[in-house]
């Protein structure tokens, strides 16, 4: 905005402008309230781990006098297309700052994709070309400067462009973030009735992650079997850097590791996703088998199963379930869910009703005798 310079040029008079203008704002005290009374914000995203930020100072629809610019703000406050400041270095060639007096600022910490286009990381001023259809979006390597006073297209790093749509109404200017998913985020400026979006998109964020992990288990992390195998069922459940994996299943299994139910049937896993499909079988008796393979464990990894769709393969470790610990619970919870995915509803009951008088609490007895009469009364129950 010109909020500053206008306000300067009437209390010193056009003649003086090129003396007082944003140069006294940028010798005045620094515990001043902001020119015009535009409070600097800072708005702050993580993508995974990368992290973005927008600096801005927030101009208002109603002006520091209390005049009303609703309806006036695009268009007339803010110029379509280039204009000219009547200051500065960049005269009829000056796009608008995005803000109020200081540069906004757009912070990456690392490479990302704005609008689809690449943008390294680093600190861009921020500064834009409206329309009434389409607007450019200016990241310039400069971020130093008052407004765009002296905005120079040669310092551009990055133009792109993106629509304009009716929004909320925001007194304030305000940048903010929306559609937030793991690799990507759409950073929204908002200001009276408009919003500008743009798409701002990670690059490589599971490679990210992968390099980070791998630095925190040479640190603390890596000295338990806990966090290899945390870090080992992260890049299974995310299906990828498989082989890294792998290495660090390997690792919470080997010397300076543990052997247990939980980190074999992890190591299975990443053997069976890696291909080494005999091998995972092998590893996977061992999980099941293991002394540390508590009832609940097999339970737990039979609804796995049964999650998974694999019925027949469920069955089997409820079945080793009950061989392994008869009558402990959920052991026949565990067969009634196994037999009722297998189409066997008699079998099913029996086991059913047997869990009952075993549930550990309330909740648990009153959700077994729900299925029970369902099972009774022909109906389906959700497994």
């Amino acid at each position: 905005m010109r909020k500053g310079f206008l306000r300067f040029a009437a209390a010193a008079g056009a003649g003086a402008l090129a003396a007082v203008g944003p140069l006294a704002a940028q010798f005045a005290p620094a515990t001043l309230p902001p020119s015009g009374g535009n409070q600097r914000a800072t708005v702050i995203q993580g993508i995974g781990l990368v992290r973005v930020s927008l600096d801005y100072s927030s101009p208002h629809v109603h002006s520091a006098a209390g005049v009303d610019r609703r309806g006036k703000i695009w268009g007339e406050l803010v110029p379509y297309g280039l204009h000219n400041e009547a200051f500065g270095t960049c005269h009829d060639k000056c796009p608008w700052r995005g803000g109020a007096n200081e540069n906004t600022v757009f912070t990456t910490s690392h490479d990302v994709k704005v609008q689809g286009a690449p943008l390294a990381a680093g600190s861009y001023g921020v500064h834009f070309i409206p329309d009434r259809e389409e607007w450019t979006i200016i990241f310039s390597k400069t971020t130093s400067d008052w407004g765009s006073f002296f905005y120079d297209a040669k310092d551009d790093a990055l133009r792109v462009k993106a629509k304009p749509a009716k929004g909320d109404y925001h007194e304030d200017l305000t940048y903010w973030f929306r559609d937030q998913h793991a690799d990507r985020a759409t950073a929204v400026l908002s200001w009276e009735d408009l919003e500008v979006p743009f798409t701002i998109t990670a690059e490589n964020v599971n490679d990210l992650h992968a390099a980070a992990i791998s630095k925190e288990l040479r640190n603390s992390a890596g000295f338990g079997w806990q966090g290899w195998d945390t870090a080992a069922q992260w890049a299974l459940q995310n299906k990828t850097h498989l082989e890294d994996g792998l290495h660090w299943a390997e690792v919470a299994t080997g010397p300076n590791g543990q052997v247990n139910f939980t980190t074999l049937n992890t190591l299975s896993d990443l053997e069976g996703a890696n291909g080494r499909t005999e091998e995972a079988k092998k590893t996977r008796e061992r999980a099941l088998h293991h002394p540390s393979a508590g009832p609940i464990d097999l339970h737990l990894y039979g609804r796995q199963l049964l999650a998974q769709k694999h019925p027949a393969e469920a069955l089997e470790v409820f079945q080793l379930n009950a061989k392994l610990h008869p009558d402990a619970w959920p052991v026949h919870v565990g067969l009634g869910r196994g037999y009722y995915a297998a189409g066997d509803r008699q079998k099913a009951l029996a086991e059913f009703r047997l869990a009952v008088p075993q549930a550990p609490d309330d909740q648990n007895r009153t959700s077994l005798k729900g299925i029970v009469k369902n099972l009774e009364e022909g109906k389906d129950i959700a497994n």
